[in-house]
């Protein structure tokens, strides 16, 4: 009995072994696992050690990248970087990131999946994206829940073929504190910059040209914008359910609705700011349509001073709730109506004894100070009646319109309702600084390229900065695809 119970444990033993044998031996002969689709620049940062610097060759690199690593990535005049029309061109998926002088060219436009030239992932912070070209349908840069990022000095531009509603915006920052934005030139876009409960940004020497907006602030604070130019937009800067805003020593130009929108913000400063030719030339409804330097809704406790609204259908259009702002040392010239406002109250346009200057006004001045001691009314109860019942418009240009005007103003007929100018100014207040500050600008070379008017082309700006010099950096070179310097 124990000599058959002892075969069968031999049976047994050998056929374990046997087992054991052809799995090892099947383990030991599988093939290599092999990563499938990595395109040759992916390849390349996956490579390289954290903080390398990499300097790409001049040629075509198609498809999308993903940097997971703190790397800096610089490309030279021909580097190209090809999404082939599908998804972001690259993702940043970790801190410290530096992109400069890069092509990035035709990622996808699902903005429902965040379709970006260059896309910050959630929580990114310490990114710098310098002197890049971007030329897509959807985002150019768009970061989520961040801080502490720069974008200066790209071009970024949209399908102009595009309904511009459709089109992604330039720079789209949503809950990102501590941004800054330099030196961009964005075009054919939706919104040049779009700010979203975000706080503290810097939006500074920027063009804007053929979007909807150039700059757009929703629910932020703390944001500072100067010496940013916007033209051939439908509007210059809309500030929208936003607080302690300061917009200053910025341009708009030929817009077709607004220059600046106060729409339900507080606490902001808006002066020294130029805006001209605000025109709508495809109304779609008779009155409240057309083009307004500043449109106020909703807005209180703001100060508005010091800028000029020029040649526009509207020099402002105040409505609903707008009244409570202090408004004074502007110049209003030549706008087919200076004021529009509708409400219900006598509002003051004057602070400390300083009004504005209202082109076609003329006072007197006996003391000499430049103030004039007549009264200003921008509009009247005949304006308002146009604005309440636009088929009289017909009635003002009567000569009955015409005497119930001059009456007024000889017997300084003051309304119960309306804007005035206690204060009126004689003359423009002397201030070459509207519209476009120099001492704020951080490189003198930049003074002349702010001042010229938008362009499409794409030229080169000042160099790279780093954070250390390259010497002290592992350089990594896709020709060797070997360290060139440690």
């Amino acid at each position: 009995m124990w000599a058959k119970v002892r075969n069968e444990m031999k049976k047994y033993v050998v056929q374990s072994w046997l087992i054991l044998g052809v799995s090892l031996t099947s383990f030991a002969f599988a093939e290599p696992v092999v990563e499938q689709d990595i395109t040759p620049l992916q390849r390349l940062i996956n490579d390289a050690h954290p903080h390398d610097t990499i300097l790409l060759e001049d040629q075509t690199y198609s498809g999308n990248v993903v940097i997971k690593k703190p790397l800096t990535l610089i490309g030279q005049p021909g580097t190209i970087i090809d999404a082939q029309g599908v998804g972001s061109a690259i993702t940043i998926a970790t801190n410290h990131v530096h992109i400069e002088q890069l092509m990035i060219l035709n990622w996808g436009a699902d903005q429902y999946e965040l379709d970006s030239g260059v896309l910050l992932n959630d929580g990114v912070t310490e990114v710098t994206i310098f002197n890049n070209d971007l030329i897509g349908n959807g985002f150019g840069v768009r970061a989520d829940n961040t801080h502490h990022i720069e974008i200066s000095h790209n071009r970024i531009q949209g399908n102009a073929n595009m309904f511009v509603l459709d089109r992604g915006d330039g720079i789209y920052l949503k809950r990102v504190d501590h941004a800054v934005m330099n030196g961009n030139v964005i075009t054919d876009v939706r919104d040049g910059i779009y700010l979203e409960s975000g706080k503290h940004s810097l939006v500074k020497n920027n063009q804007f040209s053929e979007q909807q907006y150039g700059i757009h602030y929703m629910y932020t604070e703390g944001d500072e914008a100067f010496n940013n130019i916007s033209t051939n937009v439908d509007g210059g800067y809309a500030l929208m359910n936003s607080k302690r805003i300061n917009l200053h020593h910025n341009q708009v130009d030929n817009a077709a609705t607004f220059g600046v929108l106060l729409n339900m913000t507080n606490d902001s400063d808006i002066h020294a700011n130029r805006v001209n030719n605000i025109i709508n030339a495809n109304p779609k409804m008779p009155t409240g349509d057309e083009g307004k330097s500043m449109f106020i809704y909703g807005a209180r406790d703001n100060r508005v001073y010091d800028n000029e609204f020029a040649n526009s259908e509207i020099g402002i259009y105040m409505a609903m709730g707008g009244e409570g702002n202090q408004i004074f040392r502007n110049q209003f010239v030549n706008n087919q109506a200076q004021v529009k406002y509708v409400g219900d109250t006598k509002v003051e346009w004057s602070h400390n004894e300083q009004g504005n200057y209202w082109s076609g006004f003329i006072g007197w001045d006996r003391s000499g100070n430049g103030i004039s001691e007549q009264p200003y009314q921008p509009s009247d109860h005949l304006d308002r009646l146009y604005w309440l019942y636009p088929e009289a418009h017909f009635l003002l240009k009567s000569p009955v319109a015409s005497l119930l005007r001059w009456t007024q103003q000889q017997f300084q007929i003051m309304p119960e309702v309306g804007v005035v100018d206690s204060f009126p100014m004689m003359q423009p207040a002397e201030n070459p600084n509207i519209g476009y500050a120099a001492e704020l600008v951080d490189n003198p070379a930049d003074i002349a390229t702010n001042k010229r008017a938008v362009r499409s082309t794409f030229s080169s700006t000042k160099p790279l900065t780093l954070s250390k010099p390259l010497s002290q950096q592992r350089v990594f070179a896709p020709s060797s695809e070997k360290s060139l310097s440690k």
